[in-house]
């Protein structure tokens, strides 16, 4: 199975295009802040360096469970090696980001 790169999304909403469930940048990056503002409300009784690790074991929890019950995939570690890119592009992405 051929998995897409995570910034592989339509920059905008076309209602021509769109399929439902699936999110353009913009409401990409909108849901993706909402975690992040949750984050910072959870930041203010919790190191960050704690809420770091919860978040990632969470994201790895929820991956794993659409790789084995929504994709249903058959070669578990094509999966894990395609999700440690993702992670890998956007960690970089963020890391060279002057604004973070």
């Amino acid at each position: 199975m051929k998995f897409p790169p995570w910034h592989q999304r339509p920059d905008e909403f076309d209602p021509e295009t769109h399929r439902e469930g699936i999110l353009d940048s913009q409401s990409f990056l909108r849901v993706a802040d909402q975690f992040i503002s949750l984050a910072n409300q959870r930041n203010k009784k919790i190191e960050s360096t704690e809420l770091q690790m919860v978040m990632l074991y969470a994201a790895a929890r929820y991956a794993a469970h659409v790789g084995k019950n929504v994709l249903n995939i058959e070669e578990q570690e094509d999966f894990v090696q395609h999700m440690v890119a993702q992670y890998t592009d956007m960690l970089r992405e963020h890391m060279a980001d002057p604004t973070v």
